[in-house]
Parts: C-alpha cells; sequence; structure tokens
C-alpha cells in the first residue's frame, strides 16, 4: 500500500471514529464489508465522507454516507447497470439502513462487487 493510500485510510478510519454510537459501528462494519468486498478499491474521504475508488487520484465509485440517515451509494462514475423487472430502466445508486445483519452486509458486498468487475 503507497503512503498516499495508507493516509487515505487513516482519514476515513478516523472520519468513522469520530462518528457517534451506534451509527459508528454500523459504519466501521460496513467499511469492512467494502473492503472485503473489494480488496483493490481504495478507501478516501470524498465531499466529507468516506469512499472507495480505483486508485488515490481517482473520483469515488462507492460512499458511506451519514446525513440524516445512514446510506451506502454509488457515485455518476460507477458503471451503471439499469434494474430490471418491475423497476425496468430505473438504476439502483443508494440503499438506506438502519442496521446491518448478515443478509445486508451480503448484499452490500454484491453492490460493491457490481461496480469493480
Amino acid at each position: 500500500m503507497s503512503a498516499k493510500d495508507e493516509k487515505n485510510l487513516e482519514q476515513v478510519t478516523a472520519k468513522i471514529a469520530e462518528m457517534d454510537e451506534p451509527v459508528r459501528s454500523l459504519m466501521r462494519r460496513v467499511h469492512d464489508v467494502v473492503m472485503a468486498a473489494a480488496p483493490d478499491l481504495k478507501p478516501r474521504i470524498w465531499y466529507g465522507m468516506p469512499a472507495y475508488a480505483r486508485s488515490a487520484s481517482t473520483p469515488a465509485l462507492v460512499t458511506l454516507r451519514h446525513d440524516e440517515r445512514l446510506n451506502l451509494a454509488l457515485t455518476e462514475k460507477a458503471p451503471f447497470r439499469a434494474a430490471g423487472g418491475a423497476d425496468g430502466t430505473l438504476m439502483p445508486a443508494a440503499w438506506y439502513f438502519k442496521e446491518v445483519d448478515a443478509a445486508t452486509e451480503e448484499r452490500i458486498a454484491e453492490i460493491v462487487r457490481s461496480v469493480v468487475d
């Protein structure tokens, strides 16, 4: 890991550490899921929140936000795929969560892998 990547990772983990509980634990858990699902993504701060990009100098693909709600979101730089079925050509871009169970972890991993595959 380059020095810049290490610095960015430290900034992301510090940002998460600043959050109040229970948000801090949830964000830490989602961060770990993202890193396990796509170990080649590089954590960094993007618009003040944890995010993940292909490199330290490219736009973020995935963000973790904590505004009014916790959410995992894809940026406009992520390769979008239209949903099928009733959603037709809509392209999902954000998922809100209040808790993270095993099924949610797996879905987060699927979403993250879909932007790096």
